[in-house]
Order: C-alpha cells, then structure tokens, then sequence
C-alpha cells in the first residue's frame, strides 16, 4: 500500500470508526462499499481494505449479496485498543471510561500483589523510576508528562505479574489512561494522594510485600472511581 492509499485507508477508519461505535450506524445497518468508496471518495480497494480492518475488530461482517453488516456491540472486540480509542472520543464516554476503570479494579490489585513476587530488579527500578516521574510532573499542570510516567508504571505492573494475560492488558490500560487526559476527565493537576500511593506500590514491590502492593493498588483503582463519580456521572 502506497502512502498515499495508507492515508485514505486512515481517513475513512478514522470517520466510519467512531461513526460506528458512536451509534450513526445501530446494529444491523448495511453499508455498501461502492456507496462508501463514493462517499469518502476513495478507491474500492481503499474501502474494503478498511471494511477488513472494522472486521477484525469484530465492528462489521462482509457478505457477499448483503453487504456490510453493523454487528451488535456485544460482538465487537472491546479489547482493541483502536475501538476504546473510538468509544471513548464517541457520547458514550462515561459509561466506556467507567466500563475500563471497574476492568482495572479487578486487574491490577492482583497484578501488583504479583509483581512484588516476582519482579525483576530491573522492573523494581522501572517502577520507582516512573514513580518519581509522576511526582516530578504532578504540579505545574504537566499532564502529558504525567501521563507517560503513569503509563509505563501500570504497564510494567502488569508485564511484572509474570502473568501474560495481565500483561496485554496493557494496551487498554494505556488507552483508558490516555483517554481520561485528553477528554479532561480529570482534575488539571493530580491528586496528590493518588501519586502518593503509587509510589507506595514501587516500595512494596521492591520489598517484596505482595498484601501491600495489591491494598494500595486497590486504593488506587477506587480512587479513580471516586473521581468518575465526579468527572463523568
């Protein structure tokens, strides 16, 4: 594909994504490509190209004589990054925001009760690495700064676990947490307690205290529904 078609191809996902998890399109709408190809003013391999992407996201199924069916949202892949990125930028936002956050709550307490088992030294100072990044970048309203540091700290909590099904988690974590900055669900600086407890979470990972880590990473997670409560009602 050549630049130009990777350009269009992100174009038309890019509009028909959201479009679809946003609702434009309900369940059982059937799209036709040559209508889109017309519509988004792009080729016919452009458009199926993309219709192939939406469907192994589970969004659309591509039938010959009927066209492309919107699938009912318990069919989609609500794993994939890209469709929690659409969800999220969509009206549905509080409920997806609130969806992830309650997936977190059960994830990560246990992860990190892991992760102080069987961290690695190098992922211990990963940790308390990001950690002193998010207190470095938590005043000033440096929120991208912040952002990266508590990105790598939850993905590393994760990879930690030793478990690889928690550690491809990773990715949602990222999105959720990616997601809940750029749609200002958030305070403009934040909450110290909260940076607080993850540097408490680097401490007991690093001395190994596994009832610790998960206590304060549940505490972490419940705060972040307190401030959806808030934020996103």
């Amino acid at each position: 594909m050549t630049a130009q078609a990777r350009g269009l191809h992100a174009r038309v996902l890019d509009t028909l994504g959201p479009a679809i998890t946003g609702g434009e399109y309900p369940p059982g709408s059937v799209l036709r490509t040559d209508e889109l190809s017309q519509e988004f003013e792009v080729s016919r391999s452009v458009m199926r190209e993309a219709v192939r992407v939406l469907e192994s996201m589970h969004l659309v199924e591509s039938r010959r004589r009927v066209g492309v069916t919107v699938l009912p949202t318990a069919e989609w892949n609500v794993y994939d990054p890209q469709v929690i990125r659409w969800r999220l930028a969509g009206a549905d936002r509080p409920r997806q925001l609130r969806s992830l956050t309650v997936l977190r709550s059960a994830v990560e307490p246990t992860a990190a009760g892991l992760a102080a088992r069987y961290a690695t030294a190098e992922q211990c100072a990963a940790l308390t690495e990001c950690a002193i990044g998010m207190v470095a970048n938590s005043r000033g309203q440096r929120l991208e700064g912040y952002l990266l540091h508590d990105i790598e700290f939850h993905r590393t909590i994760l990879r930690a676990s030793g478990n690889e099904m928690f550690a491809r988690l990773g990715d949602v974590v990222a999105e959720v947490l990616t997601g809940r900055t750029h749609h200002q669900v958030m305070f403009e600086e934040p909450d110290p307690a909260a940076v607080t407890l993850h540097v408490k979470v680097a401490e007991a990972v690093r001395e190994r205290n596994a009832v610790r880590a998960e206590e304060l990473t549940r505490e972490i997670t419940i705060g972040a529904l307190e401030e959806l409560n808030v934020l996103a009602p």
